[in-house]
C-alpha cells in the first residue's frame, strides 16, 4: 500500500511538474543552495562568480552577481541560521563570505590549496572548507581565522557536520564514511559504505537519516544514532554526484550522468517522481520550506546547439500553468 505521503505527493507533482530555467551564469553552475528562509536561491559558477535570486512567487529573479574569486567557484553553502549571509569556496585557494544586504563580501580567507568543498556548522560558528590535497581547514566564521586544519591520507570528497554539531564526517575516496568527534576531531569510526568511490553526504533536516551518494551508482540511507544502512536506492545507473533531503526529510532527491533526477520517498524507497534532464545534474537542493527542486545541469552537452552556453539554473515543482 502507498503511504497517504506518497499519494500527496503524486497529487502534488501531478499539478505541479513544470521545471523553469533561468539564467544565471556564463559558463557551467558547479552548486545551487537556498537561504535557511528559502527566500533566496544561490548558485556558484566555473565563471568564477556568484549569482543570488530572489523567489518570486513561481519564478527565480536575479537580484545579484557576486565577483572576486579569481578561480572557478566550486561549492557553496549559507549560514544555517541568518539568511543573509553565504560562503562560496573556490579554486583561487580562498573562501569568501558575503552579505546580501551590502551585496558585498565581507571577509577573504586565505586557505592552503584550491578549495572543492565547504559546509557551515548548525550552529553557525565554524565554516569547514576541503581542498584538493585532502587538507580540511575550519575557520572561526566571526574571526574569519583558521581554528584547525587537518591533513587526511584518503581522498575527502564531501564533508558534513552532523545536526547536534557533535561529528564531523567525510566521505573518501576508498567507499568509506569517516567519522570525528567535534570540536576535537578524533577518529570516532570509519564505515564502509561502499565498494567504489564514496562522492557525497547529507543529513535529512530532522536529524534521523543521512544520505551517501557512490560512484557505484547507488544511495544508502543511515540512521544517525545506529550508524547502519537502512536502505538503498538504485535507479541511477552512473556516479551519485549529488543529493538533497525536503525540508520535512520524507523526499530523497539524486541525480547523477543520467538524464533525470529521482525523487525517492524516505521511508520506503518507492519512486516519487523523476525529473526529465538532457544533460549530468551537477547540483541538487530543496527548498527548505516547499517542494520545489533547483538544480543545474551541464546544459552544454545538451540536445542544445553549442553556441548557447550553460549557465542555467533549473525550478522543478512549478504549477503546470505558471
Amino acid at each position: 500500500m502507498a503511504s497517504q505521503y506518497y499519494q500527496a505527493m503524486q497529487d502534488n507533482f501531478k499539478n505541479n511538474n513544470k521545471s523553469r530555467e533561468f539564467p544565471a551564469h556564463s559558463a557551467k553552475v558547479h552548486s545551487v543552495a537556498w537561504s535557511c528562509d528559502g527566500k533566496r536561491l544561490a548558485s556558484g559558477s566555473f565563471d568564477k562568480t556568484a549569482s543570488v535570486f530572489v523567489l518570486e512567487k513561481d519564478r527565480l529573479v536575479k537580484e545579484n552577481n557576486y565577483r572576486g574569486h579569481g578561480d572557478s567557484v566550486d561549492q557553496l553553502c549559507w549560514h544555517p541560521t541568518n539568511p543573509d549571509l553565504f560562503v562560496t569556496a573556490s579554486g583561487d585557494k580562498t573562501i569568501r563570505i558575503w552579505d546580501v544586504r551590502t551585496t558585498k563580501c565581507i571577509a577573504t580567507v586565505s586557505t592552503k590549496g584550491e578549495n572543492i568543498n565547504i559546509c557551515w556548522s548548525p550552529d553557525g560558528q565554524t565554516i569547514a572548507v576541503g581542498n584538493k590535497d585532502d587538507v580540511v581547514t575550519f575557520i572561526d566564521a566571526k574571526t574569519h581565522r583558521s581554528k584547525a586544519e587537518e591533513q587526511f591520507k584518503f581522498e575527502v570528497n564531501e564533508i558534513s557536520w552532523n545536526n547536534d554539531n557533535d561529528m564531523f564526517f567525510l566521505t573518501n575516496g576508498h567507499g568509506c564514511i569517516n567519522i570525528l568527534s567535534y570540536p576535537e576531531l578524533k577518529p570516532i569510526q570509519s564505515i564502509n559504505a561502499h565498494p567504489s568511490n564514496c562522492i557525497c553526504i547529507k543529513f535529512d533536516p530532522t536529524g534521523k537519516y543521512f544520505a551517501t551518494g557512490s560512484a557505484d551508482a547507488l544511495v544508502s540511507l543511515w540512521d544517525v544514532e545506529e550508524l547502519v544502512c537502512v536502505r538503498c536506492f538504485s535507479r541511477l545507473d552512473w556516479p551519485v554526484r549529488t543529493l538533497s533531503f525536503s525540508h520535512d526529510g520524507k523526499m530523497l532527491a539524486s541525480a547523477s550522468e543520467d538524464h533525470f533526477i529521482d525523487i525517492a520517498e524516505v521511508e520506503t524507497g518507492e519512486k516519487l517522481w523523476e525529473v526529465q534532464c538532457e544533460s549530468p545534474t551537477f547540483t541538487v537542493a530543496w527548498h527548505p520550506k516547499r517542494p520545489l527542486l533547483a538544480y543545474a545541469c551541464d546544459d552544454k552537452e545538451g540536445k542544445y546547439d553549442s553556441n548557447r552556453e550553460a549557465g542555467t539554473v533549473k525550478l522543478f515543482g512549478l504549477p503546470n500553468d505558471s
